[in-house]
């Protein structure tokens, strides 16, 4: 494929190449630092124990991939994936619900107080979530919700940047869309359901994995309500390899690429309809 081939309306001119590769040596140096961490980590996984220390070095003699069956079974990795994958799954089906329902609302319905509202939901994406950790957590033991999936869920089920997000996408839909649909009969519940969220997709796709990859990497919140080994999630049980006086690097990296590989193939899977999410979801004010 040529890289600079253009339509006759689009003629290659000198300008055009030099900004191109201006381009290129400004991206493959910055690629290049994005993806050695994720090398280090894939090699470092299989290095034999004992062998990460000075001098560094990248690529193995011998590659040990046996590190990743050790890993596997020196705690029950099983058990924190089947827990992440429960949070995060939940996670990601209450911010649909009620973050399509709220942006549906602050979109298209009109009441007292809508803007001033919405700008309060906004304004609460500049607290950082350290400031709330003691009256969720006092919350939790009230209610007696530790070592729960409730603890891990509930506590996330709704934040405003999903509101936001959601919202600037559905603004985007010609408001004939949403009349027709309502002179056919449909309630807003249907309208939500039925028009709104299938012509954005994309942009419940893009919020869905911004909430997957939040819940999949959290660990304070985790760390706080879940002791029980049996509630871990994927991020704690990383922990298994960092005793008091020493790391097993080799098969904490190990468990690292494991924890890495499904939110991988997430993002591969659905890249581009991220991409036209974000889009789509910054057309409009």
């Amino acid at each position: 494929m040529n890289l600079f081939h253009r339509s006759n309306s689009d003629p290659v001119t000198p300008r055009k190449v030099r900004a191109t590769l201006i381009l290129a040596l400004i991206l493959i140096p910055a690629a290049f630092v994005v993806l050695v961490p994720y090398l280090w980590m894939f090699t470092t996984s299989l290095k034999a124990r004992g062998t990460t220390g000075l001098p560094p070095y990248l690529f193995p003699a011998v590659f040990e991939f046996g590190n990743y069956v050790k890993a596997w079974l020196a705690a029950p990795f099983m058990r924190y994936y089947l827990n992440t994958t429960i949070v995060a799954v939940a996670i990601i089906a209450a911010r649909v619900l009620f973050g399509g329902m709220a942006a549906y609302a602050f979109a298209f319905l009109r009441f007292p107080g809508r803007n001033l509202l919405f700008l309060l939901f906004l304004g609460t994406m500049m607290i950082p979530f350290q400031a709330t950790i003691i009256p969720s957590y006092l919350i939790i033991r009230d209610l007696h919700w530790f070592n729960s999936y409730q603890a891990l869920i509930v506590p996330r089920m709704v934040d405003a940047f999903s509101i936001f997000l959601l919202r600037q996408a559905f603004i985007s839909i010609p408001r004939d869309y949403l009349d027709a649909a309502r002179l056919d009969g449909c309630s807003h519940w249907q309208a939500l359901w039925k028009v709104v969220v299938p012509l954005n997709r994309s942009s419940v796709v893009t919020m869905g994995l911004f909430a997957f990859l939040f819940a999949w990497n959290d660990y304070l919140w985790p760390l706080l309500v879940a002791n029980d080994e049996s509630m871990r999630t994927i991020q704690l049980g990383l922990q298994v390899f960092a005793g008091r006086y020493q790391t097993e690097w080799t098969y904490m990296m190990a468990g690292t690429v494991t924890a890495t590989l499904l939110p991988l193939i997430l993002f591969l899977a659905a890249q581009r309809s991220f991409i036209s999410g974000l889009t789509r979801s910054g057309l409009k004010g």
